[in-house]
């Protein structure tokens, strides 16, 4: 089954530290562009962080604080947070978004539109509270 399977989170508190994971099954996440998107609730998803096969891009909010990275022996990204804080409570989302093909060559995509993303992850909460 092609899916992205999202573990961790919880509950910790401010200040705090948690990690989350998203593993690949059935597709090879080396082929693909990988953002992390959270969603608050009353708020619109938004996203955080987004890697390509050379750079990762961490929005203003969470850099410094957030760290993720690629494990391809386990086809799986992590995201290492710390400095936690209640503003930083929601349910966090993995999604893969395909390369694409231009010119003859592939190139990873950016994060910007969600709408291409191929694979989601079911979602997993943080919660930041004392």
């Amino acid at each position: 089954q092609l899916q992205l399977v999202e573990s961790g989170g919880g509950l910790v508190q401010p200040g705090g530290s948690l990690s989350l994971s998203c593993a690949a099954s059935g597709f090879s996440l080396d082929r693909y562009t990988i953002g992390w998107f959270r969603q608050a609730p009353g708020k619109e998803r938004e996203g955080v962080i987004c890697i390509s096969d050379t750079s990762t891009y961490y929005e203003d909010s969470v850099k410094g604080r957030f760290t993720a990275f690629r494990d391809a022996a386990k086809n799986t990204v992590h995201l290492q947070m710390s400095g936690l804080k209640p503003g930083d409570t929601a349910v966090y989302y993995c999604a893969a978004f395909p390369l694409v093909s231009t010119g003859g060559r592939d190139y990873y995509p950016r994060c910007d539109r969600t709408e291409t993303a191929t694979y989601w992850g079911q979602g997993t909460q943080v919660t930041v509270s004392s």
